[in-house]
């Protein structure tokens, strides 16, 4: 089969044996897979994300110096299933899955093993447990943003996000989309995005975001007042004495770049709770005296669960999240190294899908 390898810190299409699925697994034909921001991430600093997995104990699962194939936000096409397995749905039937597969060894994230290629290739090996069929009139592509829109889903699931609540979501990329997706799905606002990209606020726009924001023009922590949040304890204090206890801030950072969190710790008002979503892989560092002073909370999450998977693509299916704004492009495997450097551009593109 054909797919794109990361050989080093390059990218290369290469041709590779198809994998065989083992017991409890099915061989998928990839029929769509959507490019990641961890990809980018990926081809540079698999390295430092080895190093730091082993930091917090994670099994040494990956070899940096060997072979890997990207791809986890994928829909697929059942060829075959492997041995024991209860073949509920059929070779034909279009899927998606969270990208795990347990195997001798434990878990490994498709897209992210050396044994696993994931889909940035002809076909792939998928866990039969994890497989949710694909609902009748769902594209290909709009399937294969189940997994980015999940992201969004669990970080606000894991949020205090509610109606007395004023949402600031902070960067547009993908992940900032599939916030302002997960909180809109909720029916929740007022959602507040900032981002220095015009065409990334005007995506943010077409998910739902009630106010968007140029931080390089006007600093969204000056709307807090305006949005009911009191943003000092004196506020705060002086609202509680005539009754009235005001609206919480929540803000989700979703940019992943050192200084951001510092930067939210200093301007966000009283009592906020920061949700970490953006992946940032140098070290930062960040006041505590700050948070102690103002009662923050930082809260940093990951992944998302199998119920929030199936929700994702239960939202998207039903149309209550239209993922297609977010798609800027499509690519075959010999587009995707071009794809990856393309995606630097925030201007030109958001999220950039690639047909096998």
């Amino acid at each position: 089969m054909r797919a794109v390898v990361r050989r080093g810190p390059e990218l290369v299409v290469d041709t590779l044996r198809e994998p065989t699925p083992g017991a409890g697994q099915v061989l998928v034909r990839t029929l769509c897979c959507g490019i990641c921001g961890s990809d980018l991430h990926a081809v540079h600093s698999m390295e430092k994300m080895v190093e730091l997995g082993r930091r917090i104990g994670e099994p040494g699962l990956i070899d940096p110096a060997q072979d890997i194939v990207f791809g986890h936000e994928f829909c697929a096409e059942i060829v075959d299933h492997g041995p024991d397995t209860d073949k509920r749905l059929k070779a034909g039937t279009r899927v998606v899955a969270m990208p795990v597969v347990v195997s001798s060894q434990g878990f490994e994230t498709i897209g992210y093993s050396n044994r696993f290629p994931g889909g940035f290739s002809e076909a792939m090996v998928l866990t039969e447990q994890m497989l949710l069929p694909v609902p009748n009139g769902l594209s290909d592509v709009q399937a294969a943003m189940t997994e980015p829109f999940a992201v969004g889903e669990h970080a606000v699931a894991e949020s205090d996000a509610g109606p007395d609540t004023v949402n600031l979501v902070i960067g547009c990329g993908p992940v900032g989309l599939a916030v302002i997706a997960a909180l809109k799905a909720r029916g929740l606002g007022p959602v507040v995005a900032s981002d220095y990209s015009p065409a990334r606020r005007r995506i943010a726009e077409a998910f739902g975001a009630d106010v968007t924001i140029d931080p390089a023009v006007e600093n969204p922590h000056l709307r807090w007042g305006a949005l009911g949040v009191p943003h000092s304890r004196t506020e705060r204090s002086i609202l509680a004495m005539g009754g009235a206890a005001g609206k919480r801030a929540v803000v989700f950072e979703c940019v992943g770049v050192p200084g951001v969190i510092q930067s939210l710790i200093e301007a966000v008002p009283v009592g906020t709770q920061i949700l970490v979503v953006g992946v940032c892989m140098q070290t930062d560092a960040i006041e505590p005296f700050l948070c102690i002073n103002k009662s923050l909370e930082l809260k940093f999450v990951l992944g998302y669960t199998p119920e929030e998977f199936a929700i994702t693509l239960r939202h998207i299916a039903e149309g209550t999240i239209d993922v297609r704004a977010a798609i800027t492009g499509e690519v075959g495997l010999d587009g995707v190294a071009a794809a990856f450097r393309a995606l630097g551009d925030p201007e030109a593109q958001c999220k950039i899908v690639v047909r096998p």
